[in-house]
């Protein structure tokens, strides 16, 4: 091989490439984990609460549907300063079928309520998927013109699998908007399909919403939320659905006469209503402020309210129990191991429940 032999030259050219900056931004991430993890100080909490901050009000709910532990020992302490500035709001809940409307008819409502003086607070809950545990939390996007104003609070919240769509933290959510100054809570639900119990159980007046031309297959649900409700409005009254508005609304009238009276010596209302109009949405106003003259003069009101705080204790002790027995220890190890001999056969529910119960007894809880 000639020794003076020029070395081989490619035609191809290959140019060095620029540096890639990080994927990840290393001083912003710091800063959101810091900003995520640090928690201020109840003082903090309550002050920004009581002068009406949106952004520490959110905060705060946050803290009270976490389940880490820290969260909700000062979630608690936040609540127990905030009780004795509420109590003062109106509280009502909104149900209705799916497909019914209930966001644009709550956004009709809040935005009529704001040109009256009023700050509403909309806690709507989205269901929460069986499987991945998670919500879409959409209903920001859906109430575009209300969530802009300054007067008016929205905060979607996850169903989380708790009864009638409610998510399990919503009574001291309600106490924290009103302590922030929000005088009408409205409590919007997941939809008929589920017991509403729990939302007729934290609420001054219960609203349901449905549409002309349903079908028949729901009127055994709707027998049961109709009992419950203290008014029915018939949405999308408006254009070529007018003539079936006026059916079903001479249809629910009829249907509500055959109906025990109410404790509260209150006749339920059903009204037409459009929220893509606004027609029959002051209408919904005027019936809740007669519902709520009438009750507090006849003392159903006041009665109501403690109710519902019985109810409400009675529910925070059976939820503290159950907490307590499935994260102990020892119940923990029995319950695999008795789920492992469901699963072969070797024991029945019954059986494995009563060996579960009598490891409690004899830890003396």
């Amino acid at each position: 091989m000639d020794s003076q032999a020029k070395p081989f030259q490619s035609a191809l050219r290959v140019n060095e490439g620029i540096e890639q900056p990080p994927v990840v931004n290393e001083a912003a991430a710091s800063r959101f984990r810091k900003t995520k993890s640090s928690l201020l100080s109840v003082d903090d909490y309550l002050s920004g609460i009581l002068s009406g901050n949106r952004t520490i009000l959110s905060k705060a709910i946050t803290l009270i549907e976490s389940s880490l532990p820290q969260h909700q020992a000062v979630a608690q302490e936040i609540i127990a300063r905030c009780l004795p500035h509420s109590g003062q709001s109106v509280r009502i809940g909104i149900t209705g079928v799916p497909g019914a409307g209930k966001s644009t008819f709550i956004e009709a409502f809040g935005l009529h309520l704001i040109s009256l003086g009023h700050k509403p607070a909309i806690l709507a809950i989205d269901p929460s998927s069986s499987r991945s545990k998670g919500s879409i939390l959409g209903d920001k996007t859906r109430m575009e013109e209300l969530s802009a104003n300054q007067n008016a609070f929205i905060r979607p919240s996850p169903s989380a699998g708790s009864l009638g769509g409610v998510a399990r933290k919503t009574r001291e959510t309600i106490i924290l908007c009103e302590a922030a100054g929000y005088d009408t809570i409205m409590v919007e639900t997941v939809g008929v399909g589920q017991s509403e119990t729990t939302v007729h159980s934290m609420v001054d007046f219960f609203l349901l919403l449905m549409l002309a031309g349903a079908g028949d297959e729901l009127q055994g649900i709707k027998r049961g939320i109709m009992e419950m409700a203290d008014a029915v409005f018939i949405n999308k009254a408006d254009g070529d659905n007018l003539p079936k508005v006026n059916i079903a609304l001479a249809e629910v009238r009829n249907a509500l006469h055959y109906y025990p009276p109410a404790e509260s010596g209150w006749t339920t209302v059903a009204q037409p209503c459009s929220a893509y109009t606004r027609a029959g949405i002051p209408e919904v106003w005027q019936t809740i402020e007669k519902y709520l003259a009438q009750t507090k003069a006849n003392g159903y009101y006041g009665h109501r309210r403690l109710e519902q705080a019985r109810f409400t204790m009675h529910q925070a002790v059976e939820q503290h129990l159950n907490d307590r027995f499935y994260h102990d220890p020892e119940i923990k190890k029995l319950l695999y191991a008795l789920e492992h001999e469901l699963a072969t056969g070797k024991l029945s529910a019954y059986m494995a429940a009563q060996q579960l119960l009598e490891l409690w007894e004899k830890k003396g809880r």
